[in-house]
């Protein structure tokens, strides 16, 4: 399957985005789903992941209460809402798949990568 994310630009602190991410030539419900995003000069770090059916998610504490995972198997498209964004949220963001059964927080895990979108908070 690949994917493409999109949605990204330029927010002031305490605005909100959602990003999305398109499946194509695959099945997204056959995969469990993730967000990720790097941060210039760091690691490509964890930041929510979904199940198959949607029905249970995984919050990096960064995001917690603030970010929503969700998807929508009948468009193939996953979404990652963001609100409350800080200056610290700056990053590019990425979503991968797995075949995994379980919802893994390492991108090691993930087989499948969009190309990454660009988030950047002003203070």
């Amino acid at each position: 399957v690949q994917l493409q994310a999109c949605g990204g630009g330029l927010v002031q602190a305490g605005g909100s985005l959602r990003l999305s991410c398109a499946a194509s030539g695959g099945t997204l419900s056959r995969y469990v789903m993730g967000w990720f995003r790097q941060a210039p000069g760091q690691e490509r770090t964890f930041i929510a992941a979904i199940s198959r059916s949607g029905g249970t998610t995984n919050y990096a504490d960064s995001v917690k209460g603030r970010f929503t995972i969700s998807r929508d198997n009948v468009k193939n498209t996953m979404y990652l809402q963001m609100n409350s964004l800080k200056p610290e949220d700056t990053a590019v963001y990425y979503c991968a798949a797995t075949s995994s059964y379980s919802a893994p927080t390492s991108p090691e895990m993930y087989t499948n990568w969009g190309q990454g979108t660009l988030v950047t908070v002003s203070s």
